[in-house]
């Protein structure tokens, strides 16, 4: 007798996690989950642009393109809010938006490396500059939810 319970012919781990996972890849198969990730962008993007706003404003907002961010996470949540209300919106609005989004993190990931270089000592004192300086990979985060929004506009949708 064997210690593993089969199913349709395939062998099952013991506990909750392949059927956790094989429900996960059955709703991306059926469309279900680019609603959810429409949904996730939206909220990625409202809490993001909450996170750069108090970190700009401790920076006082000194370059104009700090504001950039701010300013697209509001239209990331609408974006992501209508595309998990409308297929078309999912198709359109989103992945503009969120294309947007993920540029603006790659323009900040290029100013914040830019940051640290200008303050004193740049690169070669690193390990300082780094602590002290634009957070280095925070604007990365931004573009991880841009690529969400991208991702959910890519993905088929449930009929």
């Amino acid at each position: 007798m064997s210690p593993l319970p089969l199913r349709k012919g395939r062998a099952r781990a013991a506990g909750p996690a392949p059927y956790v996972l094989d429900r996960m890849v059955r709703n991306v198969r059926h469309g279900r989950f680019e609603r959810t990730l429409s949904l996730l962008t939206a909220a990625g993007s409202l809490v993001t642009a909450a996170e750069i706003y108090l970190e700009h404003d401790r920076a006082s907002f000194g370059n104009r393109v700090m504001w950039w961010p701010v300013l697209l996470g509001p239209v990331g949540a609408a974006a992501g809010v209508a595309g998990f209300a409308s297929e078309r919106m999912a198709k359109t609005a989103l992945p503009l938006a969120s294309a947007a989004i993920a540029a603006n993190g790659l323009q900040g990931t290029y100013l914040h490396v830019r940051g640290i270089a200008q303050k004193p000592g740049g690169w070669s004192m690193a390990r300082c500059n780094i602590e002290l300086g634009p957070p280095l990979f925070a604007p990365l985060l931004v573009t991880m939810v841009g690529g969400m929004g991208l991702l959910a506009a890519l993905l088929r949708r449930e009929r």
